[in-house]
């Protein structure tokens, strides 16, 4: 068990350094980062969209609302609904036409390779040189094309990627930390990886498309559950360079409950599974330089640090009084540097944003702790995706403009509800054998995994009974 915990520790740690780095490497500018030109290639909007009737509408008329010349613009909703949401898509869509935009739905006979699949088919039909995508629950700016446009001036560029906003961060404690974690991936992580020239991915909407890359990297393919990830690094191996625009940030809802978070973080970190066991081979073999190699096996393999999460989980309350047979302070280097990283990582992403500090000390506590509560999910999620098939693409339900009135579309559980609570009752051990051996620095560290699980396992079970009765 020692021997366990400690090798947990030290792959824990090399997460952990390499977050450091990514803070060294950090830096903000506060600058417009689009490229603004007077040429305006033709552009095809593609709005995938499946069973979305609480924000479709707000969708398209926002799309409706772009300041691009409507001769060089094309959109296509690509509707696989069954549900009323075609009805809105029809009429929105109508409105759009009757407004003088080239506007266009486009619907499949099914849905085979789910939102890939109607990529796809609506890529096969589009006019535009350029192609942008949006999900259902974004409402870009008006001026959201004309600032990432002019990137596509250099003819290598393959792909344009904008910041993810977060519209309802200020609706919970939940939905706050769900931002601040998207935070550390979209203000860090994209960042660091653009300005030191090494590979990012297109997170699935909000970005722009050079047709000819796509086709060029091999199209939309479906054997994993997160195609814009595969597409993305098939794309920068084949050559296309990624540009990433901070500044440029396009609104969008983080869902809402525990169950749609859950959902939505299992298909992230299966996908991203799958595209590591894909394409691992290609990166390794293909003549990129060493550090970009690393930084995608370290970005593609990220999510294998939740079973790691689980395994230091399940020893440290047993680990309480034992002799490790190391010096203290090398054993504090080692927890610290696992844990108060992630802290830093965090805390880094949310003051470049400009949060006052009382903000930024609740938000990055309550997003280490739900990182620390879905490590749970997130194991089930990694182990489905090494060894599992490559599963359903299930949409993130969206609540949008019915708030507190319509519960329109629940989530896909899986697992058993608030498991998380035996991991907390866990610590609670945890906590008062720390008290009797007087390990008072580990406390905070015992009360954090506590307070994770806890919360996660509460919001699951809660949600759980109020839809059983519902």
């Amino acid at each position: 068990m020692l021997q366990t915990y400690l090798s947990v520790l030290a792959l824990l740690c090399l997460y952990g350094l390499h977050r450091v780095w990514m803070v060294a490497r950090f830096r903000w500018r506060r600058r417009d980062d689009g490229a603004r030109a007077d040429a305006r290639p033709f552009v095809t909007v593609q709005l995938p969209v499946y069973n979305e009737r609480t924000v479709v509408a707000r969708l398209i008329r926002s799309i409706g609302a772009l300041d691009y010349p409507r001769e060089r613009l094309e959109v296509q909703v690509l509707d696989d609904s069954t549900d009323e949401t075609r009805e809105i898509v029809d009429r929105e869509v109508a409105e759009l036409v009757a407004r003088g935009i080239d506007a266009h739905v486009v619907r499949r006979a099914d849905r085979r390779g789910f939102k890939a699949g109607a990529l796809d088919h609506g890529l096969a039909r589009a006019k535009g040189e350029l192609v942008c995508i949006f999900d259902a629950d974004f409402t870009p700016a008006s001026d959201f094309l004309l600032a990432l446009v002019g990137h596509f001036g250099d003819p290598k560029v393959g792909m344009v990627q904008a910041r993810w906003g977060h519209e309802n961060r200020e609706s919970s404690t939940l939905t706050r930390a769900q931002s601040t974690l998207l935070d550390g991936h979209f203000v860090i992580e994209h960042k660091v990886r653009h300005d030191s020239g090494l590979f990012f991915n297109f997170n699935g909407t909000a970005g722009v498309w050079r047709k000819r890359a796509i086709v060029d990297a091999g199209g939309w393919q479906h054997d994993t559950l997160t195609e814009d990830l595969d597409l993305s690094y098939r794309a920068q191996l084949a050559g296309w360079r990624f540009v990433y625009a901070p500044h440029v940030v396009a609104p969008a809802e983080v869902p809402p409950d525990i169950a749609a978070f859950k959902s939505q973080q299992r298909r992230w970190a299966k996908g991203s599974v799958q595209v590591a066991k894909k394409l691992v081979g290609s990166i390794l073999t293909s003549k990129q330089p060493l550090r970009v190699k690393l930084e995608a096996l370290a970005h593609l393999t990220g999510n294998t640090g939740y079973p790691l999460v689980v395994l230091l989980a399940l020893l440290l309350p047993a680990m309480v009084g034992m002799q490790l047979g190391l010096p203290e302070p090398v054993h504090v280097a080692l927890f610290a540097t696992s844990t108060l990283s992630v802290f830093l990582f965090y805390e880094t992403g949310q003051r470049a944003l400009g949060r006052g500090a009382a903000k930024r000390a609740f938000d990055v506590v309550a997003a280490v702790a739900l990182g620390i509560g879905m490590s749970l999910s997130q194991t089930r999620a990694v182990l489905s995706g090494l060894f599992g098939g490559t599963g359903e693409f299930v949409r993130t339900p969206k609540v949008g403009d019915a708030r507190g009135a319509l519960r329109a579309y629940r989530s896909v559980r899986a697992g058993i509800p608030g498991l998380e609570l035996l991991f907390a009752a866990w610590f609670v051990f945890g906590i008062v054998r720390a008290c009797e051996h007087e390990r008072w620095l580990a406390l905070p560290f015992f009360t954090l995994f506590f307070a994770g699980f806890a919360w996660v396992g509460v919001l699951s079970v809660t949600q759980w009974m109020r839809e059983s009765r519902a």
